[in-house]
């Protein structure tokens, strides 16, 4: 009698279409906690700027409502082409510039004390950050009135106790008046970027460079500043979009006077002084389009960064 053994039927295999509806269907119950965060961003974000989009197009006075009409890119036009607007994208780069160098070199200085190990190091970290946490207006109101007062600011006190001059900070010197307070603010948030940076190099390398005699300037020039340029092109990106954007020190110190009006203020000018929706509204598509391009370069630098932390570890 001979025995008979029969391989089990495999069952068949269930088709590719039906897996799909429950592979998607799980893909959507993990993205759907995400899903009202996504639509208020969109709600508070893009709503607003399609709407400030769309209005750029028309010749609108609030003053005059019935009268808009569509002029296409005659406010862009107006915008590149109107001298005063010229000027204010002019101050615009020159305060972004000069704020963001000098916070910069002043934050690595900073950043090179306190990756010196000495008494006292927390306690001023904390004091050194404590600028970069105070309100924007509220910072630009200190600077205006605790120092750059000239009957009782503190600028002046001390010029009056040594014999020198009292001179009207805001009237003869504005341009640098914003300058100071927004450095004085945002050289901190250098400093931590740069202090990370410090704290995430090889000390490996840096021990061998010593023993083949290396002195403190070569071992910075070669290896601390090869290192630190992720982190300083970081630095000096993020920085950037936020000044450029920056009203309040302009409007709280100057009041967009004595030159010192950038793009920012002169869209608010236009908007809150002069009516003009569709001009104010364009030279804003102009402010957001040139933060997007800085912020496009800003996430690169991040990712870089990332991949080459990975990497190390």
């Amino acid at each position: 009698m001979t025995a008979t053994t029969t391989a089990p039927v495999a069952s068949p295999s269930a088709p590719a279409g039906r897996r799909e509806p429950s592979a998607r269907l799980r893909a959507w119950a993990t993205r759907a906690p995400l899903l009202p965060a996504l639509i208020f961003m969109i709600a508070v974000t893009q709503l607003p700027f399609v709407a400030t989009l769309v209005i750029s197009f028309f010749d609108w006075n609030s003053l005059y409502p019935d009268a808009r009409r569509f002029t296409g890119l005659d406010n862009y036009r107006q915008v590149l082409t109107d001298a005063d607007l010229r000027s204010s994208v002019w101050t615009t780069v020159l305060l972004t510039v000069t704020v963001v160098l000098v916070s910069l070199v002043l934050g690595l200085l900073l950043a090179l004390l306190l990756d010196r190990r000495f008494k006292g190091r927390s306690v001023v970290r904390t004091l050194l950050i404590a600028p970069f946490l105070v309100v924007p207006v509220a910072a630009a109101l200190l600077w205006k009135h605790v120092l750059y007062n000239p009957e009782y600011g503190l600028l002046n006190g001390l010029l009056h106790y040594v014999g020198g001059p009292q001179p009207d900070w805001i009237s003869s010197t504005p341009l640098l008046a914003v300058e100071a307070s927004l450095v004085w603010q945002w050289t901190p948030f250098m400093m931590l970027i740069i202090l990370a940076g410090l704290q995430s190099r090889d000390p490996q390398q840096i021990e061998a460079a010593r023993v083949d005699g290396a002195s403190d300037w070569q071992v910075f020039r070669h290896l601390t500043l090869p290192h630190l340029r992720r982190y300083l092109e970081l630095g000096a990106l993020l920085g950037s979009i936020y000044i450029v954007q920056n009203f309040d020190a302009v409007f709280t110190i100057t009041s967009g006077g004595l030159g010192t009006a950038n793009l920012p203020y002169t869209v608010y000018q236009s908007f809150y002084q002069a009516h003009e929706n569709g001009l104010a509204s364009a030279a804003g598509v102009l402010v957001v389009i040139g933060s997007i391009i800085i912020a496009t370069f800003a996430l690169r630098v991040v990712s870089s960064l990332f991949r080459e932390e990975g990497s190390r570890a």
